[in-house]
């Protein structure tokens, strides 16, 4: 593993991951209850710099259209959150599970918009590699060096209440696309540990 990301590691491994808030009230949930869902947030070193990759969902999809997401989506029925977030890397941008390290598990998140309980998993992958963007759900893949979300004023936040709770939207704001959503919730904890002395 490349050095950059050996401390990550050790972090990743030395705490457990939290659970979604009991707080979160259950009358206004969506019917049925928080679905579940998975994410890979895929991480490569190039140069000496630690990158994330990230999509840009196409624009005509149902949920999420247009936003900037890791590789990911919802459970089958049976599915470990691990298998999930590895099988839609492979759906969404061609990476086949065998090529992925996992490194760890970051805190459980949700996703205001949609009611998804999400679970994100950190891996380290390979790059260069032949990268393919599902032409049904992703527009493009964007390799994103964390100096570039680190910058001062990239990052702000907002409350904003869901399901009976005030949660902070975090949002990233880089040259090309805003990262924001739970996706800039899961950046913004990788990013604190990545940071942390």
């Amino acid at each position: 593993m490349a050095g950059g990301l050996v401390a990550l590691r050790e972090r990743l491994a030395a705490r457990i991951p939290a659970s979604l808030p009991s707080s979160i009230s259950h009358d206004r949930l969506p019917e049925g209850g928080l679905r579940r869902a998975a994410v890979l947030v895929p991480l490569f070193e190039q140069e000496g710099e630690v990158h994330v990759l990230l999509t840009l969902r196409r624009s005509d999809l149902r949920h999420h259209a247009g936003q900037v997401s890791f590789p990911g989506g919802r459970l089958e029925p049976g599915e470990e959150p691990r298998a999930a977030a590895l099988r839609e890397a492979q759906e969404e941008v061609g990476l086949e599970p065998g090529r992925v390290e996992l490194i760890g598990q970051l805190d459980e998140t949700l996703v205001l918009a949609t009611g998804f309980r999400l679970t994100p998993w950190v891996g380290v992958v390979p790059y260069p590699y032949p990268y393919v963007a599902h032409p049904g759900e992703v527009d493009s893949l964007l390799y994103i060096p964390f100096s570039s979300l680190l910058r001062e004023g990239v990052h702000r936040k907002e409350p904003r209440e869901a399901f009976g709770v005030v949660h902070q939207v975090h949002y990233y704001e880089l040259p090309s696309v805003t990262v924001w959503g739970a996706t800039a919730r899961v950046l913004h904890q990788l990013l604190a540990l990545w940071s942390a002395p």
